[in-house]
């Protein structure tokens, strides 16, 4: 195999302001002109009346259209593919507010940015190929596993592959193996320390040094706490798959914001009502544009995260702007054990039963240190029989389609007609009653 004399992008990684700035607008009027060999993007700058060749330089960007979750998915299948099927060579995909996902699209290339992404990310917090390093979040078609599993090996990490959940396996591996780095949702890592106190085994007594945390959002306290537990130290990370997935924005050993890699990503805030610019250091709406995709570049992608840019330099070093941790979403949709999940998801597979009932309520809570979703429906009238029997079979039924569709286990209370409170005006579909939302 093929020596990677820089595994890390150190070209990158270390650009001056200047740097960025020329390199930033060089990708952009590329990336540009890649997306516009796209069905969807060919005819969206057409309706605009935008050229290549009006993009040159990252302030043109505002001449560009906006791209939302709802484009990718009517895009669905190949509507934003920029080049020859045979080019790609992997695909991903992440829920969509109906059962359409929307897909995103690599090449040779595009895996191999992404792997230095990763491995820069993981560089940066402190990570060597001395390490062992096991990933405890899921493969397949979320980026999630894979997007560190390359990143890992990239940086010639010893990289145990030990998927989501499987709690006793997940301690066993790590004491077996003196692992020294894990990658894991934060509700996961805290669910694990409690399962090692509650069998008398301390968190301490591993050899862990980094946590590195995300997929789902969580707050200051909850990295401290889980810093005292473990005794290592925990870092943010921040990804979509859109973007690729992990690998988008890391914080570096100061833990004082993630630095985004401009290298990659063209970053702005809008106000999410107005879509003009936000004023520096303003809280807004977070909008990326990729610069070093091939398969799909995607322009001016409305994330819905609400975040700001902080103000300032890292005493790092690193030029790349520093975003503040997601303060929420513009939007409705929830994060449940790092999945995103709206809740017309849940609806869509309700309303397929006549048996089912209009009133229903999504409601979560936290259990020990995990998520947990109980989705509450009335069977209608004409359908209930007085059979508990009866409930407990569509019960069974409704949990096992709706966690095809979701992705994860959930609680499916079925109800007797008119159990649940009648709504007069816009009816309330989410209880979140979990810590600290």
């Amino acid at each position: 195999m093929e020596h990677i004399k820089d595994p890390v992008g150190s070209r990158f990684e270390w650009m001056s302001t200047d740097e960025i700035a020329e390199f930033q607008s060089e990708r952009l009027r590329e990336s540009v002109a890649q997306a516009g060999k796209s069905p969807y993007y060919a005819a969206k700058f057409a309706e605009a009346g935008i050229k290549p060749e009006d993009i040159q330089s990252r302030e043109d960007i505002t001449k560009l259209p906006f791209t939302t979750k709802e484009d990718l998915r009517l895009s669905y299948p190949t509507g934003m593919l920029a080049v020859d099927p045979e080019q790609v060579i992997r695909m991903h995909t992440s829920s969509g507010t109906t059962g359409k996902p929307t897909a995103i699209f690599h090449t040779r290339q595009d895996i191999e940015n992404w792997a230095e992404l990763m491995a820069r990310c993981l560089a940066m917090v402190g990570a060597t190929s001395k390490d062992v390093f096991q990933n405890m979040t899921g493969y397949g078609l979320f980026t999630g596993g894979l997007g560190l599993h390359y990143g890992a090996e990239r940086l010639g990490m010893w990289t145990i592959p030990a998927g989501a959940g499987n709690t006793a396996r997940q301690i066993m591996l790590m004491k077996d193996f003196h692992v020294t780095v894990i990658h894991a949702t934060p509700s996961y890592a805290m669910h694990i320390a409690e399962r090692m106190l509650a069998e008398g085994d301390n968190p301490k007594s591993l050899e862990l040094r980094i946590g590195v945390l995300g997929a789902e959002p969580y707050t200051e306290e909850m990295r401290l706490k889980l810093q005292d537990i473990y005794g290592f130290k925990v870092f943010n990370s921040y990804g979509l798959s859109e973007m690729n997935g992990p690998g988008v924005a890391f914080e570096c050993t100061y833990q004082n914001g993630m630095h985004v890699w401009e290298d990659s990503y063209l970053v702005e805030i809008i106000d999410p009502n107005t879509l003009e610019p936000c004023k520096p250091g303003d809280v807004g709406e977070l909008v990326m544009t990729t610069l070093r995709r091939t398969a799909q570049p995607i322009i001016r992608y409305r994330t819905r995260d609400l975040t700001r840019i902080l103000p300032g330099e890292c005493p790092c070093g690193r030029k790349h702007i520093r975003l503040d941790r997601m303060i929420g979403r513009s939007d409705d949709m929830l994060i449940v054990r790092g999945v995103n999940v709206f809740p017309s998801q849940i609806e869509e597979v309700l309303m397929k039963h006549e048996w089912v009932g209009g009133n229903y309520v999504i409601h979560l809570t936290t259990v020990g240190a995990m998520d947990e979703m109980t989705v509450k429906v009335e069977i209608s009238k004409t359908s209930f029989d007085g059979s508990i029997e009866t409930l407990r079979k569509l019960r069974d039924h409704l949990q096992k389609q709706i966690r095809e569709q979701v992705g994860f286990s959930v609680h499916v209370e079925v109800l007797e007609p008119g159990s649940l409170p009648a709504s007069e005006g816009k009816a309330k579909r989410v209880v979140d009653e979990r810590e600290g939302r």
